[in-house]
């Protein structure tokens, strides 16, 4: 009987240690994986760096891209999505064709105007992204137009505001809101645009070269009556929540967007 459970003990020992062998074997396994995918996103990332130098920005987006995708907890994966950002204007500001892009060929009597309206686009972009340097064109010239809608959620609780197009980010913006949660939330409509707004205020009415002129260099404002996203005179304020309701931007940034959202843009505004 003795030598029984003395043969069973010696029996469990064995599997034991056998246990903390193949533990101690995996081990080394998970670390390698880990450094695998570590040096990897290194590669990639280095890949895409000398893509975008290489202005081969198609091939560069798609690269940070697949990094963003493959490796979301990466520190890099914000720098990657900067990278992406960057790539999305270079190409939308470039004659460059794209998935969300056509080539169109000017006909007698096109306007820039007329066509903007057709592609539901604005004669801004279509400018910018054919180096154009007037809005006279030539019957005969194919030029790029986009074809796919834009559209905004603005993030009060971030003081961010993000450009869409099919649910694909193109850039993200940083922002104020309105003082003591005044910005309102919901769904609305870019329904006019105005370069150099002069601010109609309470008794007053404020010309856009004044520097008392809070509304900045652009207006575009909401079907709501009194609210929509401007310029600013108080840049340092961006990213707090200090406006009387509207949604702010720095000047540059804010003719950016005037650049490329044609009006009926639609508009999310969440807390």
């Amino acid at each position: 009987m003795n030598k029984r459970l003395i043969i069973g003990a010696i029996s469990i020992m064995i599997l034991l240690g056998l246990a903390v062998f193949l533990a101690g074997r995996k081990r080394p396994a998970a670390s390698s994986a880990r450094t695998a995918n570590t040096a990897s996103s290194a590669v990639l990332s280095s890949q895409a760096a000398e893509l975008l130098k290489k202005d081969e920005l198609p091939q560069a987006k798609a690269l940070y891209q697949r990094l963003i995708i493959e490796f979301p907890n990466s520190n890099e994966a914000l720098n990657w999505q900067k990278k992406a950002e960057e790539i999305n204007l270079k190409l939308l500001f470039s004659p460059v064709l794209t998935p969300k892009s056509a080539l169109y060929e000017i006909k007698p009597g096109d306007a820039l105007e007329k066509i903007a309206k057709n592609f539901k686009t604005t004669s801004e972009l279509i400018m910018k992204s054919n180096n154009l340097k007037s809005d006279k064109i030539l019957p005969g010239r194919k030029i790029k137009v986009w074809t796919a809608p834009f559209n905004i959620v603005v993030d009060k609780s971030q003081n961010l505001l993000i450009l869409k197009s099919e649910e694909e980010i193109i850039k993200t913006y940083v922002i104020s809101t309105g003082l003591n949660n005044s910005t309102p939330v919901g769904n609305f409509k870019v329904v006019n645009k105005l370069p150099n707004p002069t601010w109609f205020k309470a008794g007053a009415v404020v010309p856009a070269d004044s520097s008392e002129n809070i509304l900045g260099s652009r207006w575009m404002g909401f079907d709501l009556p009194g609210y929509g996203i401007h310029g600013t005179t108080d840049p340092g304020n961006l990213g707090k929540q200090v406006t009387q309701g509207c949604v702010r931007m720095s000047n540059p940034e804010v003719e950016e967007l005037y650049a490329i959202i044609p009006v009926g843009t639609e508009v999310t505004i969440v807390d």
